[in-house]
């Protein structure tokens, strides 16, 4: 697939990157010859310095002959426009990042997909709709649910008090059939694991179950969930606000914000916050405003060092729900070495929502676990596709992969070799990026 990318900011260059290794034909578009010669260096790719929204520059690309046309810089109405030049020009599908919710609402989306904008990305958006699944189930390191719930991914952090822990994931299964560990973060290492696998401390297992059996996942892994009710809210960003958006008015939330003005519009817009204005780098300053009564503390400030460190803070103050936004993906690991909680990047999730229109199958899903460099996709199986010829079992699946789930009807399963796949099916699997370009030939 030929796929023109334009903005060489941190979305644009993981995805290219990210597509590069999947031996697309990718072209990179930025008005900036220093961020191309940087990704140049470390990626084998095409890159042309110009404007999104020229339309000489434009057809410098060959857009005209692209699959894909994707408006990644850092302005929603450059995006927005070039989406429309680049549909005018003969591209296949657009994507739009955009930071502005507005253009969600059905009344204009039909608007924008007359002007040639197919899809839109809001990855701030995105990334605090993770933010809340993380603070509504405590006992996990990311949530995910396929299908409204039908199947759900815990991923969990193992402790020396979990009764699972030295045990095989044959052993495992066999203690409930509707609990399945289908990857495993080790050392910063991940593993898709096989019977004879076995639970370690410090390991970070993700399990594909059902609502019905979550709470046994919750038992095995000796975690006590427990209620949200007071929230410390680090950094007064996009993602902070839209983070209290959609939490809604049944928790106490206080946002502490170092630039003024910002503290003046958060609280206008939202009566039930509490906005102060200071330095959360400041263990005084979170001390003082009652860090140690807060169950979740979130930070959020667009800085990776300052979010890491203050949730490594807010732990050491006894808060038992802490969550960092993580841009840096060099601090990844640091984070997660410090065990401070749950992770969120929106460069990855952006990357993972996008990543899908490159694909041949069809798919209704698709996540980067962001403990781990593994991908979970919801394939939807098509009629006489390989998928469905034969048993789990007979397939010859990718080792790279595992079936974790399926949902059918109105029903979630969790897979066994002796499941048969049928076309329709919703089937979750999980795969590391070398297993991703095999499983295609699987649902296509």
């Amino acid at each position: 697939m030929k796929v023109v990318i334009a903005g060489a900011g941190e979305v644009g260059t993981h995805l290219a990157t990210m597509l590069t290794n999947e031996k697309h034909d990718i072209v990179l578009l930025d008005d900036s010859p220093e961020k191309l010669a940087k990704i140049n260096r470390e990626v084998d790719l095409l890159t042309i310095t110009g404007s999104a929204h020229s339309f000489q520059d434009l057809k410098d690309t060959g857009i005209g002959k692209s699959d894909l046309f994707i408006a990644v810089t850092p302005f929603e109405e450059r995006n927005v426009l070039a989406c429309s030049m680049a549909n005018y020009l003969g591209v296949g599908r657009t994507i739009a990042r955009i930071n502005n919710s507005e253009y969600l609402k059905p009344r204009y989306r039909e608007k924008l997909d007359n002007l040639g904008i197919n899809e839109l990305i809001y990855p701030e958006s995105l990334a605090a709709k993770e933010i809340v699944a993380s603070i509504k189930q405590t006992g996990t390191r990311q949530l995910i649910e396929f299908s409204n719930g039908k199947l759900i991914l815990l991923g969990i952090k193992i402790r020396d008090n979990a009764p699972i822990l030295n045990k095989t994931f044959q052993e495992v299964s066999l203690i409930n059939e509707g609990i399945r560990a289908v990857a495993i973060n080790r050392e910063n290492q991940t593993i898709i694991p096989n019977g004879q696998d076995y639970v370690k401390d410090g390991d970070i297992v993700f399990f594909i179950t059902t609502r019905a059996n979550q709470q046994t996942v919750f038992d095995l892994s000796g975690k006590k969930p427990f209620g949200v009710k007071n929230i410390m809210i680090l950094g007064g960003s996009r993602i902070a606000q839209k983070t209290v958006e959609k939490l809604g008015d049944q928790y106490r939330i206080k946002i502490i914000e170092s630039n003024l003005e910002r503290c003046k519009k958060i609280a206008d817009r939202f009566e039930n916050v509490l906005v102060i204005n200071g330095d959360g780098r400041s263990l005084e300053l979170l001390k003082e405003e009652g860090v140690e009564k807060m169950d979740a503390f979130v930070a959020v400030t667009g800085n990776s060092e300052t979010n890491v460190l203050s949730c490594h803070l807010a732990k050491t103050s006894g808060v038992k729900r802490t969550i960092a936004e993580v841009e840096n993906l060099a601090f990844m690991s640091i984070a997660e070495s410090m065990d401070i909680g749950s992770i969120v990047n929106k460069k990855l999730i952006a990357a993972s929502y996008i990543y899908r229109f490159t694909l041949n199958a069809e798919i209704s899903n698709v996540k980067c676990l962001t403990a781990s460099d593994a991908e979970v996709f919801e394939f939807i199986a098509k009629s006489n596709a390989k998928i469905t010829q034969k048993q789990v079992k007979d397939l010859d699946f990718p080792e790279e992969a595992s079936i974790g789930g399926y949902i059918r009807g109105n029903q979630g399963y969790v897979a066994d070799g002796e499941t048969q796949i049928s076309e329709g099916d919703k089937v979750v699997v999980f795969t590391l990026p070398s297993g991703i370009s095999k499983l295609e030939k699987y649902f296509k």
